[in-house]
């Protein structure tokens, strides 16, 4: 009888976390990490294993990685990386980002004119010399993602979708 009540615990446990993980992202972004999923789980069996792995990166081209990476990759689900699991990796990795009305919030304070940019190279220097000071590595490492036009102007809308959806440029 005890052990039955424990078990019940136990799957309670385990359901209140996976709709935990569930609510914590929009319907749009849990049907792109179904999309990311996918296309990771090369033998479609639901779980991502060390050979899915090598096999996405050789189609990204990347046909070095070893196997110590890869290890480490799967070590951080604690267990087999299943959908929910991958979700929570992602939840975990993501916690703490505002929302997107939050940042786009931050951004209008330096624009103004509400163009929807910035100057790129004003946006750096307050980056390194204001509040939690930025190096410039790590500048560099956002203004990569960041879609910054010819005249040096930072689109900081896409770039909140970006910072809040991920990066949704397709290879065409």
């Amino acid at each position: 009888m005890a052990s039955k009540k424990a078990a019940n615990r136990r799957q309670r446990g385990a359901q209140k976390a996976c709709s935990n993980v569930f609510s914590m992202f929009e319907q749009s972004q849990i049907q792109e990490f179904k999309e990311a999923f996918g296309c990771i789980d090369q033998d479609r069996d639901g779980v991502i294993k060390k050979q899915d792995l090598k096999e996405t990166y050789g189609q990204l081209g990347k046909l070095n990685v070893n196997d110590e990476e890869l290890e480490e990759m799967l070590s951080e689900g604690k267990g087999p990386i299943n959908f929910t699991v991958f979700l929570s990796l992602f939840g975990e990795k993501l916690n703490g980002t505002d929302p997107e009305e939050t940042i786009l919030a931050a951004f209008k304070l330096f624009d103004p004119n509400a163009t929807g940019s910035i100057n790129k190279d004003e946006f750096r220097r307050l980056l390194m010399n204001q509040a939690d000071k930025f190096t410039g590595e790590e500048v560099d490492q956002a203004f990569a993602v960041a879609p910054i036009d010819v005249a040096g102007n930072l689109d900081y809308k896409s770039l909140c979708y970006i910072i809040t959806h991920g990066d949704e440029k397709e290879d065409s």
